[in-house]
């Protein structure tokens, strides 16, 4: 009965360690990805009223554990039974976050330089609401997408595992996506609640401390619209990068053509080319009646 037990506790602790060297492992492979996660996301949770940055982020948060929990036992069914699905799934995401990234840059072109972004406009609070609640399906939606990819990239780091660590490697790697992408956000757009909790602790200081404190808390309320200005270029270029990236490493012939670019030129290139080629395509069916006009 002993010998049983210890070999149980044996085999659960050779379970662990293999669970944590893989994970090392998938992490790096899919870190660069959730640097382009948290990028898009952050892009994606700004530009919101101050009251409402924190329930729009929990509410994409949820979203995305949605998401999580849809994609984790569809990938692990795909991998096991129908793993020529697979790139495909890749590619319509690809196509998708392309089409987003390049709608964005012609939304820059096009909005006039004096128009406000909706939260500084003047809307009734069921405009408010409306307008969060499509940018909040929007973020899901995206989210989807990437998710898509940080699973299927952490499958194939340990896809000759057992089916148990790639269970508990996978789903590890999700949750972190989740954890670490939006608790970073949520941490980027309070900066100027940071910066006035700051400037407040000044006033009960003196000397050089008071001074210091208050130009920090300063510094971070001016540089939050920047922080959110960058962001939304970064996100942009993730997403582009990210979309073009499912062509150019998983067609052959795409990846023959453009072997003698630097690769992130590579999926910048293909992520604009086609999202050029999908708004096009996108803005004639339009025009002719055949989707709705876009809002």
């Amino acid at each position: 009965m002993a010998a049983g037990i210890l070999a149980i506790l044996d085999d659960v602790a050779m379970l662990l360690d293999d669970t944590v060297v893989m994970s090392k492992l998938a992490a790096k492979k899919a870190a660069g990805l959730l640097g382009d996660d948290l990028a898009v996301n952050a892009e994606k949770a700004t530009g919101y009223h101050a009251s409402r940055e924190l329930p729009v982020i929990w509410a994409i948060t949820k979203g995305s554990f949605i998401n999580k929990l849809i994609i984790l036992p569809l990938a692990f069914l795909l991998s096991a039974y129908l793993p020529w699905m697979i790139i495909p799934i890749l590619l319509l995401g690809g196509a998708y976050l392309s089409y987003e990234g390049v709608e964005k840059v012609v939304e820059w072109i096009t909005r006039p330089a004096h128009e406000l972004p909706a939260a500084a406009k003047n809307m009734a609070q069921a405009e408010i609401l409306q307008s969060e609640s499509s940018k909040i399906k929007s973020a899901v939606r995206t989210d989807f997408i990437l998710s898509i990819e940080i699973i299927i990239i952490s499958l194939e780091t340990v896809f000759e595992q057992s089916l148990a660590i790639q269970i508990i490697v996978v789903t590890l790697i999700a949750l972190l996506a989740i954890v670490a992408v939006y608790g970073v956000v949520a941490l980027l757009v309070r900066m100027d609640d940071a910066g006035l909790n700051l400037i407040e602790r000044s006033l009960s200081m003196q000397g050089r401390l008071a001074s210091y404190t208050r130009g920090i808390g300063q510094l971070l309320i001016n540089a939050l619209p920047q922080v959110i200005r960058a962001l939304g270029v970064i996100g942009t270029i993730a997403m582009l990068l990210v979309g073009g990236g499912m062509y150019v490493h998983n067609i052959a012939v795409i990846h023959e053509w453009l072997v003698a670019l630097p690769s992130l030129a590579a999926d910048l290139l293909v992520g604009l080319l086609l999202g050029l080629l999908l708004v096009g395509l996108m803005s004639l069916l339009r025009k002719f009646r055949l989707l709705p006009a876009s809002h």
